[in-house]
């Protein structure tokens, strides 16, 4: 008999760990998993819409909106991972020193320009920039990444100088080098949920994989991707 695949859909922060667990999945279950990853307001978006998926894996508080409108279920929900934000630049470029939240600082005012992403961890970027008190003179140097582009891709282009977005969106980008993850200080952490949708054609299958995707079974490919279990 043949299994119908699940179809899920993500942000591109979770995406490569998404894809490495189906695949996983697909060979303990026999089921395989049919995973569209795109911007995270776009992925909202179109859960919002309708367009049927089984499930969606998004940062908590658009899971919660989600939930809200009736386009995800509220029971069932699993917290997956936490996500951290790294910052790269152009392979050999030169390093600017990054271990303590004043040399970001400074690593941030000397960089020519300074890309970031339409998530949630750019949003909180650019509050941290705000109560550095240093927008100012940042304001015609920030360059914000489209929906679904990485940052890191512009960096590589030489596009902007100095980029930062979630570690698990860098770590597989050609052409940069991963200065590190902020310091613990100001680190800005994201917990990606996974939900049941409202237009599910398979909600128990779903449930099922969602649960696996939080099971400690994982945490070793969460640990591979940049992320931590939530």
């Amino acid at each position: 008999m043949t299994v119908t695949a699940l179809r899920g859909i993500s942000s591109m922060a979770t995406r490569q760990l998404l894809t490495e667990l189906s695949q996983q999945w697909q060979v303990s279950s026999g089921q395989s998993i049919e995973l569209v990853s795109v911007g995270g307001v776009d992925a909202a978006r179109r859960v919002a819409a309708g367009e049927p998926f089984d499930f969606v894996v998004l940062a908590a508080d658009a899971i919660e909106q989600l939930v809200a409108a009736g386009a995800a279920a509220a029971t069932g929900r699993q917290a997956l991972v936490r996500s951290g934000v790294a910052a790269c630049i152009q392979a050999g470029a030169q390093r600017p020193r990054f271990g303590s939240a004043e040399e970001v600082r400074q690593a941030v005012l000397d960089a020519p320009s300074v890309g970031y992403s339409t998530g949630p961890s750019g949003t909180a970027l650019l509050r941290l920039f705000e109560h550095w008190g240093v927008m100012e003179v940042l304001q015609f140097r920030l360059v914000q990444a489209k929906p679904g582009v990485p940052v890191a891709s512009m960096v590589a282009r030489g596009e902007v100088s100095l980029g930062f977005q979630q570690l698990s969106e860098l770590l597989h980008v050609p052409g940069i080098d991963i200065l590190g993850p902020l310091p613990d200080d100001i680190q800005i952490t994201t917990t990606f949920t996974g939900a049941v949708c409202a237009r599910a054609t398979q909600p128990g299958a779903a449930d099922t994989f969602l649960r696996f995707l939080s099971s400690p079974a994982t945490a070793d490919a969460k640990q591979r991707q940049g992320m931590t279990p939530a």
